[in-house]
């Protein structure tokens, strides 16, 4: 049986600036992977905001060009949409070869890589299920000078040859990641082995798992690449000794190496079918990002070195030593091309956990504003008996509908919402939020904050601020 679940406190103090959904009125209107290790050789079995509440969809459609007109020229125009996402529409395939002017022979010729991200896994009446997802690519060889040319083609007002030299490295390098050649077609193995450690939550080993009692083997993924060169499946591993999922409440943490790769190995959880999950988004809520500031957001993703947001890390770290069994997982909807840094940054700065990006086939638009639902999804419907916290900020507008519809379309399953209320703490964020889809849950399930606080003489859990009410409240 599982423990019983520590409590997470939250308390309001009015003197924080801070924001809550209010009463409507009727009148009212990437570089090196993450957790890289040699990879072993096994032998065996191969089994603004403003103040009040605003709907910014209805609001925003007689004021876009006024709101564009602030954050300057040549933005794109979805940024209305409330994801400015300026990491859209990369180059594949071909239009790589093209660009760097490779022919066949040169691309035969490279050694292949794996893009392997960290994933869960989850338990049925068969056993465990572990899922694996990545991309299978090639890394051309390319100049310093071709790179900066093609680097600069994601800068604003600046250029590579203008940055400090370790911004603008990384500048190169994350390009580089960009302009790769995805491998169709291709089978790909892994190996599995107990993980000894994954992330930085300030406890001995890292992360709420344990060490896997087992588990050591090679795996076949069903299916080979797709077009794109991505891979996504569940595959049944043997349990070689791991821990029945049904019989404990500890997640257990195995490194997966992709066979035949100079890169690709990833640390992956095995999740009871009870407990609880955080899911957290990343940028402007674990890190700086600046999304809503198509130019600073740029040079903190694409040349500036990740940086924290505030104290979250100590907030997160006080979450896994204080919850028993506690699994985290990052969704970002940023493109697969470029999370070697997040995944970097994540496992550097906060607790291990298993991770989710926007795949190869998730390129426009319109998949874009629909990939953190269906990643919710997915989550949500292989553990169907976890309860969920969420944890984001409110300039996407994929969160301000998939968070609040994830409470009725999994019912029970959500024990809370976490909104950091990102126009009432940085005035240069001009994006209105909408936020009609939080008018019918209950009000106990959700808050918008300002500001994260933990200090552990005064409050030994958790809490975020915000001004609405002095309440304390509590999400168990």
């Amino acid at each position: 049986m599982a423990p019983t679940l520590s409590f997470i406190l939250l308390t309001f103090i009015p003197l924080v600036a801070g924001f809550a959904v209010p009463e409507r009125k009727l009148d009212a209107a990437g570089p090196e992977p993450p957790l890289i290790t040699p990879s072993p050789t096994l032998h065996g079995g191969v089994t603004k905001t403003v103040k009040y509440r605003r709907a910014i969809l209805d609001d925003l459609k007689g004021n876009v060009n006024s709101v564009l007109s602030e954050l300057g020229s040549n933005i794109p125009s979805y940024v209305a949409s409330g994801v400015p996402n300026f990491f859209q529409d990369f180059p594949v395939g071909d239009d790589v070869k093209k660009e760097l002017g490779l022919d066949d022979s040169q691309v035969s010729a490279l050694p292949t890589s794996v893009l392997n991200i960290p994933s869960y896994g989850n338990w049925t009446d068969q056993g465990w299920n572990l899922r694996f997802r990545g991309n299978v690519y090639k890394q051309p060889n390319t100049t310093e000078e071709k790179l900066n040319d093609l680097a600069n083609v994601f800068l604003i007002d600046t250029s590579v040859e203008e940055l400090p030299p370790d911004q603008a490295a990384q500048a190169r390098n994350l390009t580089a990641s960009i302009f790769v050649l995805q491998q169709s077609n291709e089978n790909v193995t892994f190996a599995l082995k107990p993980a000894p450690t994954a992330g930085a939550s300030g406890e001995q080993g890292g992360g709420g798992a344990v060490t896997a009692s087992g588990g050591s083997q090679e795996v076949n993924l069903t299916y080979p690449t797709t077009t794109q060169g991505d891979f996504d499946e569940f595959v049944h591993i043997e349990s070689n000794g791991l821990a029945d999922g049904n019989a404990t409440s500890n997640l257990q943490r195995l490194n997966v190496y992709a066979q035949g790769s100079q890169i690709g190995n990833a640390t992956s959880y095995l999740v009871p079918p009870t407990g609880l999950t955080l899911i957290s988004d990343i940028d402007d809520i674990l890190r700086i990002t600046k999304i809503y500031q198509p130019k600073e957001g740029l040079l903190n993703s694409f040349a500036r070195p990740f940086v924290q947001w505030k104290n979250m890390p100590s907030i997160y770290a006080n979450w896994s030593r204080s919850i028993p069994d506690f699994h985290f997982h990052y969704l970002t909807t940023t493109p697969e091309q470029v999370t070697r840094n997040y995944m970097d940054f994540i496992y550097k700065t906060y607790p291990g956990g298993s991770f989710d990006t926007r795949p190869l086939n998730f390129s426009d638009v319109e998949a874009t504003l629909s990939i953190r639902k269906y990643l919710l999804d997915r989550i949500f419907e292989t553990f169907p008996e976890r309860k969920f916290i969420l944890v984001a900020d409110t300039t996407n507008s994929d969160v301000m509908k998939a968070y609040p519809q994830m409470v009725t379309d999994f019912p029970g399953q959500v024990q809370c919402i976490f909104l950091r209320n990102t126009s009432a703490t940085d005035d240069g964020n001009r994006f209105p939020y909408d936020t009609s889809g939080f008018e019918k849950l209950d009000k106990n399930t959700y808050m918008f904050f300002t500001v994260p606080v933990w200090n552990p003489p005064l409050f030994p859990i958790f809490l975020f601020f915000s001004a609405s009410s002095p309440l304390i409240r509590f999400c168990i």
